[in-house]
């Protein structure tokens, strides 16, 4: 099942039909151990209604924290490693790759973040600005894995290469994350075979493509949600982005009006234009 969310609104698809819920707390909604089976027993509280015709989706979240991983697969220890050499903070990378304790840092939260078929920024003071697709965990309050978004860790890797301690500046400022179009909310754990696409455009042009499957990931899902609510604890969930693999290399960089789009198998597309 997939749960949308329009301003006070959301919407929930189940097998090709629609049903909604108007002036629903989504934060008590979504924040539950077995999701899946709550909204299956409650579906007789919503409204049958067609499935409309999703234009621009706000994200999926409300007064949820937006949380990454970084170095989870072996092209991201090499990109971010390439981007810090003149710096002499590559090695950061290569250790944090090889040991025990995950990077994980602050993304952000609704100020920062975007929908579906909504802007993304690039900094005015970065030279090398790239989009990062991942898969993104929805995670309760109480530590458990409920639901799967496609999310866009846009960075700037001019900033981060020149001092690693300069990280929150090239992740976190106005939109520089994107979430959505929905909540895809199954029954059991997504497929390790699932796979990452991502397209770039400019000028109807496609300047960039690839995909992944995120079996390719080094760390566990479950191994990243326990490293984070260590001494940490989320009163509304979480969202945790797990990282990427998909990293153009460092002769591309993002243009104004260039067209983002990230697909996740069963999920759905997330598009973003740049600003």
């Amino acid at each position: 099942m997939k749960l949308y969310k329009i301003n006070h609104t959301c919407y929930l698809e189940i097998n090709g039909k629609c049903f909604q819920y108007q002036n629903i707390n989504f934060d008590e909604l979504i924040n539950r151990v077995g999701l899946h089976q709550y909204l299956l027993n409650q579906l007789h509280q919503w409204h049958p209604c067609p499935l409309p015709d999703f234009d621009t989706i706000g994200p999926p979240l409300n007064s949820q924290e937006i949380w990454a991983a970084g170095v989870t697969y072996m092209r991201s220890r090499t990109a971010r490693m390439d981007e810090s050499k003149d710096s002499g903070g590559s090695q950061f990378y290569d250790m944090v790759y090889y040991a025990d304790r995950p990077e994980l840092f602050y993304k952000g939260n609704f100020r920062r973040c975007v929908g579906h078929n909504q802007p993304i920024s690039i900094r005015k003071d970065s030279t090398w600005n790239v989009p990062e697709p991942e898969l993104t965990l929805f995670v309760s309050s109480s530590k458990t894995i409920e639901a799967y978004t496609v999310g866009n860790d846009v960075s700037s890797r001019s900033i981060e290469g020149q001092n690693p301690l300069y990280l929150p500046q090239a992740k976190v400022y106005n939109r520089s994350s994107s979430l959505g179009p929905c909540l895809y909310i199954p029954k059991a754990p997504i497929s390790l075979k699932t796979v990452i696409k991502i397209k770039i455009t400019r000028q109807e042009h496609i300047v960039y493509q690839d995909q992944i499957a995120i079996s390719k990931m080094k760390r566990k899902l479950e191994e990243l949600v326990d490293y984070l609510f260590r001494d940490q604890s989320f009163p509304d969930g979480v969202f945790l982005m797990t990282g990427t693999c998909l990293v153009p290399d460092e002769k591309f960089t993002l243009h104004k009006d260039d067209q983002v789009d990230i697909t996740i198998d069963g999920i759905g597309t997330l598009t973003n234009f740049v600003q």
